[in-house]
């Protein structure tokens, strides 16, 4: 089952726990009303984006929104390798929250798993905030705007996420890079 169909109620309650409408949601937000009910229906994806404006917004933690449960620790939250919370809400690519069991998160760190495409295939994305990606393995193409850019392992960019942004792997092999989303 694709995770955004058990995020979207969790969305229209949080709505409705404060008492807002649909469209004073969407006014808040700088979304249109349309998004707001098609991200709180179920039918389709979530972009990460608008889920970190929700939970900042609401103050709701950005864990609690994707999965329903708080994240208990307040001082520290180690996460071991392979253990990062796996945030299935795109099909292309594979988000593991790093942060997710920590209280009051300022950033959203993430280890991202972005398979190889064509050209064609990526799409584009953008959400409020500021965004930095340090690459581990692979190459990534990355679409800022109209510029194509490559970065290699040991590369990174800092960027203002409302810039429409898309990734690729290349080289017939996934890009494996960190990402932190203030």
């Amino acid at each position: 089952m694709e995770q955004y169909k058990d995020i979207a109620p969790r969305l229209a309650g949080i709505r409705d726990d404060i008492g807002w409408t649909v469209e004073e949601m969407a006014d808040l937000l700088g979304r249109t009303p349309e998004e707001v009910t098609r991200f709180e229906s179920g039918t389709e994806e979530i972009p990460v984006g608008y889920l970190l404006d929700v939970s900042r917004l609401c103050r709701v933690d950005l864990t609690t929104l994707i999965s329903g449960k708080e994240p208990h620790l307040k001082s520290y939250a180690l996460v071991r390798k392979g253990e990062g919370f796996s945030v299935d809400r795109r099909k292309d690519y594979d988000y593991k929250s790093l942060g997710y069991k920590f209280v009051g998160r300022e950033m959203e760190p993430f280890l991202i798993r972005v398979p190889a495409k064509e050209r064609d295939t990526m799409t584009d994305t953008s959400h409020r905030g500021q965004e930095f990606i340090y690459i581990l393995e692979g190459r990534l193409e990355m679409r800022m705007g109209e510029e194509y850019l490559e970065l290699e392992p040991g590369d990174s960019i800092y960027f203002n996420s409302e810039t429409p942004h898309a990734l690729r792997g290349m080289g017939g092999n996934e890009a494996v890079f960190l990402d932190v989303i203030l």
